[in-house]
């Protein structure tokens, strides 16, 4: 039996507040969760417990003034078969977002524009009155006397995008910091996992638990800096790109001797190490591998495919399309820790492909988006060139071939015999045999290789986990720990 569904509009008014100045020009997002308890606009990532769907229009010289009617008679593009004039019955929380920033990559950009979350069951022909008189306010960093913001302009970067571009980061000290000693202090750079902020650190400095070891005896007395994870296409991967520009190089040369000039007392590399899980576990690995002077030491965990024939359940060098197997069935992109298939990748694409000011998950910033960014060369309509098509999944192997500079596998075989020594000691890379979006199989590929090599034979430690998940092992205080132990071997 076909489900119930029917017409549903919205009347949307701007309150006087948001008509000042308003940007006429922008994307008109609409949500309809299924978790009550969600603030539906943040609900981007796809959840297939609680599904929050997802409809985004572009519109131009839009007049708040006047208001104005979302229907099924515009063309919306979303991430559900059913349209506006055939809602399925049933309980929602519906939200309008207005997306005028054209500065940061995703929707959470402070000074867009939104309206209350308002509960709406739809049983019939529904409208629904919404006013758009929210602001989703500027970012900050929680007062702490261990904490600072950095907010530093890059030249390379601003040369590329011939606009001002600004890297932030936040930095804890640690307990008995004194500026004027000019002490030389180890230093930690961690990266967030996928679009994760420099404000983290608020969860930090605002956890007690966290503090009273961190000001204990026990705890390492080392700078952390948490970099952020913001980019033009999401997340910037802290590194070179032919799409955002060379945040590799702007973070090396211009943001840690910012950084470090001052509050380390030192530039020793000895002392300097890089962490992180997820998206963060791929960064830190990645600049070891390609910085491998200026680091001392990665710790890395779950992190992204490390090398593409096992991009996920993808080989893009051979398979033809992303989203089906050779077997015609859809590639699942999440699973849990007993192998339950949860989310298609067809499916989360099509969450990025809404998300997008292209109606395409090459510049949505989502976490495709940042891959395909960072991996892919410049197109003819000045965005990325998409590694397989947004609509049918097929992989373009012309790209396929420009991802091979960040395939890790490939990169550090071609460069062993210089990479090789350089390596020694400090490689640490955790993987959970479960992990929730199959990123295992490509860090079983890399560590085959490292056990491999000779001329120099390679020591990395690479752990597997039977049984775990995504970054189910990972924390600060492990990573800090571990950090400890580093350092008191450089001192034997």
């Amino acid at each position: 039996m076909a489900q119930e569904a029917a017409p549903f509009a919205v009347n949307l008014s701007f309150s006087e507040e948001v008509q000042a100045d308003f940007p006429k020009d922008g994307r008109m997002y609409l949500f309809f969760s299924t978790n009550p308890r969600a603030e539906p606009r943040t609900q981007t990532w796809p959840n297939p417990y609680y599904p929050t769907y997802i409809f985004a229009i572009n519109m131009t010289d839009v007049d708040p003034a006047a208001g104005m009617k979302l229907s099924a008679e515009q063309e919306w593009i979303s991430t559900v078969q059913w349209d506006l004039d055939a809602v399925p019955y049933g309980e929602y929380t519906v939200q309008v977002l207005w997306d005028h920033d054209t500065q940061e990559s995703r929707i959470d950009a402070p000074g867009n524009l939104f309206c209350e979350k308002q509960k709406v069951t739809i049983n019939g022909d529904t409208q629904l009155d919404l006013t758009i008189n929210e602001v989703i306010p500027e970012r900050e960093v929680v007062f702490h006397e261990l904490v600072r913001e950095i907010t530093f302009q890059s030249d390379t970067l601003t040369q590329f995008w011939g606009r001002p571009m600004y890297l932030k980061a936040a930095v804890m000290l640690p307990t008995g910091f004194d500026p004027t000693a000019n002490k030389a202090y180890p230093i930690r750079y961690n990266i967030a996992g996928y679009g994760g902020r420099y404000t983290r650190i608020n969860r930090m400095s605002q956890s007690p638990n966290f503090m009273t070891w961190w000001s204990g005896e026990d705890a390492p007395r080392v700078i952390q800096v948490f970099l952020d994870g913001e980019g033009p296409f999401g997340d910037s991967y802290q590194m070179d790109s032919d799409n955002s520009g060379a945040y590799g190089w702007a973070l090396i040369n211009e943001l840690m001797p910012h950084i470090e000039s001052q509050f380390r007392g030192t530039h020793e590399a000895k002392t300097r190490f890089v962490d992180g899980c997820s998206t963060g576990g791929w960064v830190s690995l990645g600049l070891q591998l390609y910085y491998p002077d200026v680091f001392n030491g990665v710790f890395s965990y779950s992190p992204d495919a490390i090398e593409f024939e096992n991009y996920q359940l993808i080989n893009i060098y051979q398979d033809e399309n992303a989203y089906y197997n050779e077997a015609g069935y859809l590639r699942p992109v999440m699973r849990d820790v007993n192998g339950e298939p949860m989310l298609s990748l067809k499916d989360f694409i099509q969450y990025e492909n809404v998300l997008g000011a292209a109606n395409s998950y090459v510049n949505s910033g989502g976490q495709f988006s940042a891959h395909n960014a960072l991996y892919s060369p410049k197109g003819e309509n000045g965005l990325p060139k998409p590694i397989f098509d947004p609509t049918t999944g097929e992989i373009d192997h012309e790209v396929a071939e420009t991802w091979k500079k960040y395939d890790f596998k490939l990169y550090a075989q071609a460069n062993w015999e210089e990479l090789g020594p350089k390596l020694k000691d400090k490689i640490y890379v955790w993987m959970g045999d479960m992990d929730n979006f199959y990123l295992n199989p490509a860090t079983r590929q890399f560590a085959r290789f490292l056990e491999q090599t000779e001329n120099p034979k390679s020591n990395a430690i690479v752990e597997f986990s039977p049984m775990e998940g995504h970054c189910s092992k990972f924390s600060d205080m492990v990573v800090l720990k571990q950090i400890q132990e580093r350092l008191a071997a450089l001192e034997e």
